[in-house]
């Protein structure tokens, strides 16, 4: 009896992180001062020593659901996207710059191939937010898991000074609200997916017309991420008084977040266009419209607040970090909480 016998392959492991290094060797910054494969990452902090009080922040998530969308069509190189969004994406909205991003896949068998794939994906992820792979862990749970299936999750650190710190306790009323367009369901809300459509390669791989692909790219796009555009907006000299992120719990439960008491969010629903994927969800589910609302991101998957004064420069910094934003409401007195009209 050995290791590999009782479900545990060790050499497959050892080729899962040959197959990596190529990806996670692309997300490296200056700061790093360790390698893959060592027991622990290293991250030098003297280049935000100027800082006047340096304040890290940090995000762990994973995607739920939807990675059985991933395992259903065997496409496994876009959910580490979605991981890394996750979590840096709370972090930017912060006001955080993000340094480095850890991983966890558990699996029920180590196919190195896959994993590799997962990897790539995670570490463009890693890329699109300039933060750095600098670590993770594959564990194999035979008995656990089934052979085919595996779980992911993920663990930021950022770094923001104090100041900066986007709080929202700044707010006044008629601040505005921009939203910037999701890249579609993003990472939540695929339990009620998955009760809408039927969960079939079949199905997923079927062409809509009204989304111009099949089902299952639809639902399998990635999360955006949008730590380039708020760092565009704060090197336009913006101050962004709020920010929420729309992830689980959609605008009910996410905007009011970014409130201080006293102060209330009006957004108002015809202001930019929803996404025919949600459009369809709604239609073939009979999901009512509250509850879409409350559970997913409807199209915007950033919402912040900034003076009025500063809308047009935080239009075009959006822009031109390749993000498209939208004025979709404004802050009002009132008690905490969002109205969508």
């Amino acid at each position: 009896m050995d290791y590999k016998n009782s479900g545990v392959d060790i050499e497959a492991g050892y080729k899962s992180v040959e197959l990596m290094k190529k990806h996670v060797q692309g997300t490296m910054r200056p700061e790093v001062l360790t390698g893959l494969g060592g027991f622990s990452g290293a991250f030098s902090m003297e280049s935000f020593k100027n800082m006047e009080k340096p304040t890290l922040v940090s995000g762990t998530d994973g995607v739920g659901t939807k990675i059985k969308l991933a395992f259903l069509l065997d496409k496994h190189d876009t959910i580490g996207i979605d991981c890394v969004a996750m979590c840096v994406n709370d972090i930017a909205c912060a006001g955080g710059e993000p340094l480095f991003f850890l991983d966890y896949i558990a699996c029920g068998k180590n196919y190195p191939e896959k994993i590799a794939e997962i990897v790539k994906g995670v570490a463009e992820g890693c890329k699109q937010s300039c933060c750095a792979l600098i670590g993770g862990e594959t564990a194999e749970h035979p008995g656990l898991m089934p052979e085919d299936e595996y779980d992911l999750a993920g663990f930021a650190v950022g770094i923001v000074d104090e100041k900066d710190i986007i709080t929202g306790a700044d707010l006044n009323a008629d601040d505005v609200l921009i939203g910037m367009a999701s890249s579609g369901v993003h990472s939540n809300g695929f339990s009620l997916v998955r009760k809408i459509f039927k969960m079939d390669v079949e199905t997923l791989n079927t062409y809509v017309d009204e989304l111009g692909k099949t089902l299952g790219e639809a639902l399998l796009a990635p999360t955006r991420i949008y730590v380039k555009a708020l760092k565009s907006i704060k090197d336009a000299g913006v101050r962004i008084k709020a920010c929420s992120h729309i992830t689980g719990g959609g605008f009910y439960e996410n905007v009011p977040r970014m409130l201080p008491e006293g102060k209330h969010a009006v957004i108002e629903k015809n202001s930019y266009p929803v996404p025919p994927i949600f459009k369809l969800m709604a239609k073939e589910g009979n999901v009512e419209e509250h509850m879409m609302y409350n559970t997913y991101n409807m199209g915007l998957g950033m919402v912040l607040a900034v003076d009025p004064l500063d809308v047009d420069k935080t239009m075009e910094a959006i822009r031109a970090a390749g993000d498209t934003p939208y004025v979709v409401g404004k802050i009002t007195d009132g008690e905490k909480g969002v109205t969508l009209c």
